[in-house]
């Protein structure tokens, strides 16, 4: 493990240890794949992750006008995993497509034509996609917690099919980016990798809440007098966060074993559930009329944060119907 610039480089196993002692405060449900498409192979000399990172930074500051890096992740054609934007923020990876989501950018242009992967860079992506999932409780990989950029249409919309939007992660990425590739080479791998173990749900936990102001800072204690804990925060909004203890002048311990707090005023209860039906169809209203726009898989895990009637509200404005669901 090396620091410098701000970021921290991995092996593929120090990077499983290291992120399963992590607080993610941020509730997350889903990988996204990404390649960089620029840098590609031919910018790296075997040593300089970092200089390629803090330049993937800048450029993302200065000519996309983010706030940080885009990515939570960069993996290198050696295998080195590096890290970007802090795990509690949500990336900036995928339009209107963020929330809840961890972002890994590989390093190189997988199109066809491209930069051929090596495999200890492919290595590295099973591993640390599996190590996330099972950080953030995921124990079945599927179409919807592991993700390709491709497969979005231009407004955020996970459609699955070629709309145009972007080839990432490539037209050549573990045999293509279709969904069908997706499933025949990318799916059956990292399910035998994850095995049996899967990922585990926290202990200790009073609710969930999620954020309604603009950015919400988390603090070293219960009260604004409290330093500020830049490396966790701030919250962005709509994110989900674990409560644990909560205080007499109402503020949240988001983290089981550390004193990290928000305000609660900030904040607005939500609740954990589980989609029980393969091909769950999530629609733009609470109704069959509407249209679908996402379908989720059995096992996925939804947070809702509001009812009319037979229909639940959950991410991204969607509705599903309640016999499609089992809260936690």
């Amino acid at each position: 493990m090396q620091q410098k610039y701000g970021f921290t480089k991995f092996s593929p196993n120090e990077f499983s240890t290291w992120i399963a002692k992590q607080s993610i405060s941020r509730a997350c449900v889903r990988v996204q794949q990404h390649h960089t498409w620029k840098p590609r192979y031919s910018g790296f000399k075997g040593s300089n992750h970092f200089e390629m990172q803090r330049s993937m930074k800048r450029y993302h500051i200065n000519n996309n006008g983010w706030s940080d890096i885009g990515q939570h992740f960069s993996i290198f054609p050696d295998g080195a995993i590096v890290t970007g934007r802090p795990l509690n923020r949500s990336p900036a990876c995928i339009y209107n497509a963020n929330s809840r989501a961890i972002c890994i950018e590989s390093v190189g242009n997988f199109d066809a034509g491209g930069d051929t992967m090596k495999p200890a860079q492919a290595d590295a992506i099973f591993s640390a996609t599996a190590a996330l999932l099972k950080k953030i409780g995921l124990s079945k990989p599927s179409r919807t917690n592991v993700v390709y950029h491709h497969w979005y249409d231009g407004n955020g919309g996970l459609v699955y099919t070629n709309s145009g939007q972007k080839s990432c992660p490539g037209t050549a990425f573990f045999g293509g980016n279709q969904l069908s590739d997706f499933e025949a080479n990318f799916l059956p791998r990292l399910q035998a990798i994850m095995g049996a173990g899967g990922g585990t749900q926290p202990v200790g936990l009073l609710e969930w809440v999620g954020v309604t102001s603009d950015s919400l800072n988390i603090r070293k204690g219960p009260g604004s007098n409290f330093a500020m804990i830049s490396e966790q925060g701030p919250l962005d909004h709509g994110a989900v966060v674990r409560v644990y203890e909560q205080s007499a002048n109402g503020w949240l311990r988001i983290s089981q074993s550390k004193q990290f707090w928000i305000y609660g005023r900030y904040t607005d209860p939500v609740v954990s559930a589980t989609v029980n039906t393969a091909d769950t169809n999530a629609r733009l209203g609470p109704g069959m009329t509407f249209d679908v726009e996402r379908v989720f898989q059995d096992g996925d895990r939804v947070f809702i944060f509001g009812s009319n009637g037979e229909w639940k509200k959950i991410e991204d404005d969607l509705w599903v119907h309640e016999s499609l669901l089992d809260v936690a």
